[in-house]
């Protein structure tokens, strides 16, 4: 075996040679001064035992006071003493009784460490979005998501250096400033794209995974339809938050036509006729992938004629903060109803059941508000005569819906029921 004085005073020679240690293991000492650690073995492939050789790196000996850091540094450089060559030789030996070339196995380890320090977080929720069966529409408002909540984070960061507490951090902070639906579609969001980059190699497994019952469960009663004091009581706090006014024109149309929020929020003026009092709403952006014509009342058609004076020269009637080429995000209904002190007790979602509820207590067709709010009929011939005969009925049905609203915000929750006879 050698000694590391050997290896120190080794002089080069007019023609390499070599330096042996052991179990394959030599050093070879080059004419030019250099000396190198090589590793000599057999792989046995189709039954015939080929002789090979793995290059180690260059021989060194450690400089005094270095420190573990200085140490994994230089051995990343390819300069290794005669104990870490014995090292570096035991672990080739460990891949050679498994069938493994080790010169084959540090070149994929190399591609693999490449691909983990450029496959940031964003990078991979991108890819992971792209492979995604969904519609545009579900895409961006799920980017949306991303981009200020996750990317903010963690988004410049490689997914191998990317910790639970790092998860963690992206949940309490998105529990906190956006609720606890937001947090847990995060929750979501990031596992499934951490699922990507573990079935692509990328990370060993998922960080979310350890944390995640570390929040509550959102207890909100999405679909809890509110009572009339307390639609009065919200549209109240509504009018009074003194927010951005796309936010709470957006929220006023969403409960005057009884929509969902994404379709309220990503409105486009083309969609709508205001001399016509109609809004209709593309198939691309309707959850049944059904084109949708609402009626709008007097109060919306008032509310829009004044809004676009201030959007009317960007396509969309509610453009977003930073970028006005693009519609405001979903998520600032909700933030406005936590500012409000409104979080886990309504939820957007809950203005369609509301909505149903109340016009059903006033004693109108089924028929005529399963239609508003563009619940699919399933039988066509049914479909079609419910589209062609009720959007007059719905018409005076939703400026009723909308009279109803201005009476409840002014504080009277009494609202006489009304009659109705079927359509013959």
């Amino acid at each position: 075996m050698l000694t590391d004085a050997q290896c120190r005073t080794a002089k080069p020679r007019p023609e390499p040679y070599k330096l042996p240690d052991g179990k394959g293991l030599y050093l070879e000492v080059k004419p030019n001064g250099v000396k190198a650690w090589r590793y000599r073995f057999k792989l046995a492939r189709q039954g015939v035992a080929k002789e090979s050789m793995f290059a180690i790196g260059d021989y060194t000996t450690a400089p005094h006071g270095e420190t573990p850091e200085e140490a994994n540094a230089r051995r990343s450089g390819g300069r290794f003493t005669l104990a870490e060559a014995r090292e570096e030789r035991a672990k080739a030996r460990a891949l050679v009784k498994q069938g493994i070339n080790p010169s084959h196995h540090r070149q994929l380890d190399r591609i693999k460490r490449g691909q983990e320090g450029a496959t940031t977080f964003e990078a991979v929720a991108r890819e992971w979005l792209a492979l995604k069966d969904w519609e545009a529409v579900t895409k961006a408002r799920r980017l949306d998501m991303l981009e200020r909540v996750v990317f903010a984070k963690i988004g410049a960061l490689p997914v191998k250096q990317i910790t639970p507490a790092h998860i963690l951090d992206v949940l309490t902070t998105a529990a906190k400033k956006n609720g606890l639906t937001v947090a847990a579609e995060a929750k979501r969001t990031m596992s499934g794209v951490f699922e990507l980059a573990v079935s692509t190699l990328r990370v060993d497994s998922d960080p979310v995974y350890p944390v995640r019952r570390a929040l509550p469960a959102n207890k909100t009663q999405h679909k809890r339809p509110l009572a009339a004091e307390e639609i009065g009581q919200l549209l109240r706090d509504v009018a009074e938050h003194g927010g951005r006014h796309e936010t709470i024109a957006a929220f006023r149309l969403m409960w005057f036509t009884l929509c969902r929020p994404s379709e309220a929020a990503e409105a486009q003026w083309a969609e709508f006729d205001l001399d016509a009092a109609l809004w209709r709403i593309p198939a691309e952006r309707m959850k049944k992938r059904k084109e949708h014509v609402t009626p709008l009342p007097e109060q919306a058609v008032a509310m829009l004629r004044a809004l676009h004076g201030i959007t009317g020269r960007h396509a969309h009637v509610f453009p977003g903060r930073d970028d006005r080429a693009k519609p405001m995000a979903v998520a600032s209904f909700r933030q406005a109803l936590n500012v409000l002190g409104w979080s886990g007790k309504y939820s957007p979602h809950a203005t369609r059941t509301t909505g149903s509820t109340r016009l059903n207590e006033v004693g109108y067709p089924a028929d005529w508000i399963e239609r508003q709010l563009a619940h699919v009929e399933p039988n066509a011939v049914r479909r079609t005569y419910n589209h062609a005969e009720h959007l007059a009925d719905r018409a005076k049905m939703m400026q009723q819906w909308a009279d109803m609203l201005d009476t409840w915000q002014k504080g009277d929750a009494k609202v006489t029921p009304i009659k109705h006879k079927a359509a013959a």
